[in-house]
């Protein structure tokens, strides 16, 4: 899910901060030690003085290359991203936060205690199944040949041993592991910048280039063509609070990672889509 690789972003951020912390303290214990070495052999040669100061410059010098790197992580990491719409993000953010906590974590709740985990299971392989023509299309117009084969595979698979998908021994049997991709990505391969950030009501982080791509993936579903509308509405609906009781709390630890959910959401997702458009 995209907020477990989210929450896995934030934590390589606090890891370097904890690293660089340590750096500094470090420093600090070792220049207190070097001052109290140097207060009590004031009388040794100057040539063991000179021997501590260049010690010293030396501490100084992997000092200085420690937190050269890490800027260089640091910078490699951040992503910048035009947010002119940042008001009604914001807006969008806090009602969508909102409704996670009143409607979405509370049914997400009933549904883990009623649905019994291997149902659960079930249900997510067969909406995965059932996806497979988005993720096959694509496949093919970034010229990814190999991965629009394994989609074919994995669909046939699934689609007879495993039940209309129910199961997935093309995972399990054969190891073939699904392909994410999706039209946003796509746009991406041919070219299409982000644009700007934007947050969607119930469905969060996304860009201007990723909104687009989630119609054209919502075209490439078979559950759009459920007729009637309202039918394909509460399909979807089973579908991400399914998808949801799979990582209940995931939402409350990353907002507890992070001193400004908001910002912290922003940087972590378009890094994330990033990441996905290079592999």
């Amino acid at each position: 899910m995209i907020l477990t690789d989210i929450k896995a972003v934030v934590k390589r951020y606090h890891v370097k901060l904890r690293i660089l912390i340590i750096i500094v303290l470090a420093c600090t214990i070792s220049g207190c030690a070097t001052l109290g070495d140097s207060g009590s052999s004031r009388e040794v040669g100057s040539f063991t003085d000179n021997s501590a100061e260049a010690a010293d410059n030396d501490d100084f010098d992997l000092l200085e290359d420690d937190f050269a790197l890490l800027e260089d992580d640091f910078a490699e990491q951040t992503v910048k991203l035009a947010d002119p719409l940042e008001p009604f993000n914001r807006t969008m953010f806090n009602i969508n936060d909102t409704l996670y906590f009143w409607v979405v974590k509370p049914v997400s709740h009933v549904y883990y205690r009623v649905i019994p985990s291997p149902a659960r299971l079930g249900i997510r392989n067969f909406f995965n199944n059932l996806t497979t023509p988005a993720r096959f299309v694509n496949c093919l117009l970034q010229g990814k040949g190999e991965g629009a084969g394994t989609e074919l595979r994995r669909f046939t698979i699934n689609t007879t041993i495993g039940i209309l998908g129910f199961g997935d021994p093309a995972l399990d049997q054969y190891g073939l592991e699904p392909v994410q991709e999706d039209s946003g990505q796509t746009l991406a391969v041919y070219g299409f910048g982000d644009g700007f950030y934007l947050v969607l009501p119930l469905l969060g982080p996304s860009t201007a280039r990723d909104s687009v791509g989630k119609i054209g993936d919502w075209f490439l579903n078979p559950v759009s063509y459920v007729e009637p509308t309202e039918a394909a509405i509460g399909i979807s609906a089973v579908r991400y609070t399914n998808e949801s009781s799979f990582y209940i709390g995931e939402y409350e630890s990353f907002k507890s990672m992070t001193i400004e959910p908001y910002v912290g959401m922003r940087e972590a997702y378009i890094q994330y889509r990033r990441k996905q458009i290079k592999e």
